[in-house]
C-alpha cells in the first residue's frame, strides 16, 4: 500500500514539473482572441538565450499541431534554450500579412519580457519548417521597426531577432520554381494555400474588409512577402536546409535567397538533405546544427 501511494506522490510530481517546465503564455489578442505560445524550460542549466519555434504547416498554427512541434523542439531545451512554441493566426481566415506581424509581435513580447523569462534580450533566435522557415526568413530578414505612438510598451522594444535557422522556406512567390512565373493560383489552390493570398483592406466607406482582386496589387504584396526582396547587408546569419526530393517547396527557393545572402555576405550556411522531401524523420541532425548555429552567433 505504501508502495502505491509512493507511486501517485512520483506521479504527481511529475505533473506539476510538467507543468512549470511547459507553460502556456498570451503574448497578444487579435478581435478577441488570445494569440498564445507555449514555453519550454531549459533542460538542466540555461544558457539564456531564446528560440522562438514556430506552430506552422501551410501557414495554419493549432493546437493540434503543438504536440508534435514541441516534441521536436526539445532538443533546443535540451541543450539550455528557453523555447518559445508560438503559434499564429491562421488562413484563410487571415493571411500572411496578418501572420507575419503576429511572429514579429511574439518577438517583441519575449524581449520585452526577457529578464522575466530568465533570458538575454540581445540573444534571440528563430526558428521553423515550410510556411514557419518563410515566416522566421520574413521576420528575420525584415527592417528594424518599433510600432510608434501606441499605447502598448511592448510595442516599443525591437521585433529583430539575431539568428535565424530554417527548414524548406518558400521565399519567392513570383517566382516559383523557375524565374518570372507569376502567382500560381492554382498551385495555391492544390496545395491548400490559397486563403494565405486572400489580402484584404478596410474600406472607410463601407466599414467592411474588402478582398483584394487585382493581380498587379496582389502581386506587388506578394512580393513584399517574398523574404528574397528584404535581403540586406545587416541582417542576421541564416541556415537552410532542404530536400533534393522537396516536391512541395522547390529546392529553388533555398537556392535563390542563399545567392542574395552571399552576395550582400550575410553569414549563411546551407545543408541539403540527400533524398530529402518536405520533411524527414530524422530531423534531429540537421537540428543539432542549429544548435551549433545557434550557439555561434546568439
Amino acid at each position: 500500500m505504501k508502495s502505491f501511494f509512493f507511486f501517485l506522490f512520483s506521479l504527481f510530481l511529475a505533473t506539476q514539473c510538467a507543468a512549470a517546465d511547459n507553460e502556456e503564455i498570451v503574448y497578444s489578442h487579435k478581435d478577441g482572441m488570445a494569440l498564445t505560445m507555449t514555453k519550454i524550460a531549459p533542460k538542466g542549466k540555461s544558457n539564456g538565450k531564446a528560440i522562438l519555434s514556430l506552430v506552422s504547416g501551410n501557414w495554419i498554427s493549432s493546437y493540434s499541431m503543438l504536440g508534435r512541434y514541441s516534441q521536436g523542439s526539445e532538443i533546443y531545451a535540451e541543450n539550455g534554450y528557453t523555447v518559445f512554441m508560438v503559434m499564429h493566426s491562421s488562413q484563410p481566415r487571415y493571411s500572411i500579412e496578418d501572420e507575419a506581424a503576429d511572429i514579429k509581435r511574439a518577438v517583441r513580447f519575449v524581449r520585452y519580457n526577457a529578464r522575466k523569462f530568465g533570458i538575454d534580450s540581445l540573444h534571440i533566435g528563430i526558428t521553423g519548417s515550410s510556411s514557419g522557415g518563410h515566416l522566421s526568413l520574413l521576420t528575420a530578414l525584415a527592417d528594424e521597426t518599433i510600432i510608434k505612438g501606441s499605447k502598448d510598451p511592448v510595442d516599443a522594444v525591437s521585433s529583430r531577432v539575431q539568428a535565424a535557422a530554417v527548414f524548406f522556406p518558400p521565399t519567392d512567390f513570383l517566382n516559383w520554381g523557375a524565374a518570372n512565373t507569376g502567382m500560381n493560383r492554382q498551385g495555391l489552390k492544390l496545395f491548400g494555400v490559397i486563403g494565405a493570398f486572400d489580402f484584404k483592406v478596410l474600406a472607410d466607406s463601407t466599414g467592411l474588409y474588402e478582398h483584394i482582386t487585382q493581380e498587379d496589387k496582389v502581386a506587388a504584396i506578394a512580393t513584399r512577402l517574398s523574404p528574397v526582396t528584404l535581403v540586406t547587408a545587416d541582417d542576421p546569419p541564416v541556415f537552410i536546409t532542404h530536400g533534393d526530393k522537396d516536391a512541395t517547396v522547390p529546392l529553388q527557393q533555398s537556392e535563390i535567397i542563399l545567392k542574395l545572402l552571399n552576395d550582400a555576405k550575410v553569414p549563411n550556411k546551407f545543408v541539403l538533405k540527400p533524398g530529402g522531401g518536405h520533411g524527414w524523420p530524422d530531423s534531429d541532425v540537421e537540428k543539432k546544427m542549429f544548435i551549433a548555429w545557434f550557439d555561434k552567433y546568439l
